[in-house]
């Protein structure tokens, strides 16, 4: 099933999410409907505060970029209670968007390499290091987890800039082609 995507001003956003169990009522078909919701709206990464749920759960699919980079094929992850552990590398800009945030795309400086800690849609256990492009999509996922957006991140010009365009959006204004849940 297509969730709808939360837009900016909602509330739900800006809250840290709580662990869930393996108990959790519905999990296996929300990671599926996770998972079809991204692929619809043709993103590469869904955080469950982005379908409205305080809840530690992401799911990244780069599998839709393998066209260009086949490297990405098969390429689909599901986080649970998630946590960066460690990050390493250089911090590197790269313009980045957000189905929260339709028409939004603008630079934001991440580490190039993370160490995770997280649960699969199995609850097996893992602890990884993630480089370049997937290290740059689950941070921004595992941001919303903590209750920030990547405009948390940016300049506070380039948030200034913004700012009608995220005006707009709080007030229900929106402009994208896939179902979403607006303030108003």
């Amino acid at each position: 099933m297509i969730l709808p995507i939360y837009i900016y001003g909602q509330p739900v956003l800006k809250k840290a999410t709580k662990e869930i169990d393996k108990d959790y009522e519905g999990l296996q078909q929300l990671i599926k409907d996770m998972f079809e919701t991204l692929r619809k709206s043709e993103g590469v990464g869904l955080a469950a505060p982005q379908v409205g749920l305080g809840i530690r759960l992401a799911v990244v699919d780069l599998d839709i970029m393998s066209d260009e980079r086949p490297e990405f094929s098969g390429y689909f992850k599901t986080f649970i209670n998630a946590y960066i552990e460690e990050t390493a590398g250089e911090i590197v800009p790269y313009e980045e968007g957000c189905l929260s945030f339709p028409g939004i795309h603008e630079k934001v400086n991440r580490p190039d390499r993370i160490r995770v800690t997280w649960y699969d849609e199995n609850f097996v256990y893992h602890d990884e290091w993630f480089d370049g492009f997937p290290a740059r999509v689950i941070q921004h996922e595992l941001d919303h987890l903590d209750g920030k957006c990547f405009i948390d991140r940016m300049s506070p010009l380039r948030r200034q800039m913004n700012k009608s365009r995220l005006n707009s959006l709080a007030s229900g204004k929106v402009n994208c082609d896939y179902k979403y849940k607006a303030l108003k």
